[in-house]
């Protein structure tokens, strides 16, 4: 047993339900520190599959926002009617359905991007991001923390989404947004950009090789920045023991 100030005493083991984590911290810690493409390292079907263009990664990663935002909203409100032995058949046909209506109004008023997706919009379903979010938190939050935790999960795939197709579309084919206007809409013509000529361009980028490289770079980046930023905090507190 554990007793703190004297008045609450925890199981060892368990969280004190007083010390909940701020929101903001909540919603910020899926676009960086619990990034799920960066750090958890999931979806990584969708994520090399999907990026070989800005266009088609953030129709990928708007898709799986929304999927993963309703259904964490969702399970969070009925997760006192929901049976613990059947929570994990119940998050499937829900999150199933969902993606179904994702994908019907997809092919409706969007077709080019539900053809550029082809069979990755279904296989949302099938997403560890979406599952893991609905069992670590939506299962065990109230509404307004389950959906912050989806949103910040949500977007932070996308942007690795969105910024790693960037980067292998302006490699690969010396294009960003390229059939922006098509796939989204006429408003999105103006996105489309030509950077440079296709002669000076690297196809590996665009191949699966190339999403390899260019997510392995990213992870790089993200980890040295991470390092950097724990010896600051190190060299400051050594400072600050000596002045003291």
């Amino acid at each position: 047993m554990n007793i703190h100030d004297d008045s609450m005493i925890t199981v060892e083991g368990t969280k004190d339900p007083s010390r909940k984590t701020p929101l903001l911290k909540v919603f910020l810690r899926g676009l960086w520190s619990e990034n799920p493409g960066l750090c958890q390292l999931l979806g990584m079907c969708p994520l090399l599959a999907v990026s070989t263009s800005a266009v088609s990664a953030l129709g990928l990663g708007l898709a799986t926002l929304l999927v993963v935002c309703l259904s964490s909203l969702i399970i969070s409100i009925l997760r006192r009617f929901i049976l613990r032995e059947v929570r994990i058949p119940l998050y499937v046909v829900l999150i199933a359905t969902l993606v179904t209506v994702v994908r019907a109004y997809t092919e409706a008023y969007y077709p080019d991007l539900y053809s550029s997706l082809g069979i990755y919009l279904p296989l949302i379903v099938t997403n560890c991001i979406i599952m893991g979010r609905a069992e670590a938190v939506a299962g065990r939050e109230n509404p307004l923390r389950s959906l912050l935790d989806a949103a910040g999960t949500g977007l932070g795939f996308g942007l690795v989404l969105f910024v790693l197709g960037s980067i292998r579309e302006i490699l690969g084919a010396g294009t960003w947004m390229a059939g922006a206007g098509t796939v989204l809409g006429s408003w999105a013509s103006g996105l489309e950009t030509v950077l440079y000529p296709s002669d000076y361009t690297y196809l590996v980028a665009i191949l699966p090789p190339g999403g390899f490289f260019v997510l392995a770079l990213l992870i790089a980046m993200k980890n040295a920045h991470a390092i950097h930023a724990r010896n600051r905090r190190e060299n400051r507190f050594r400072i600050d023991s000596v002045r003291d």
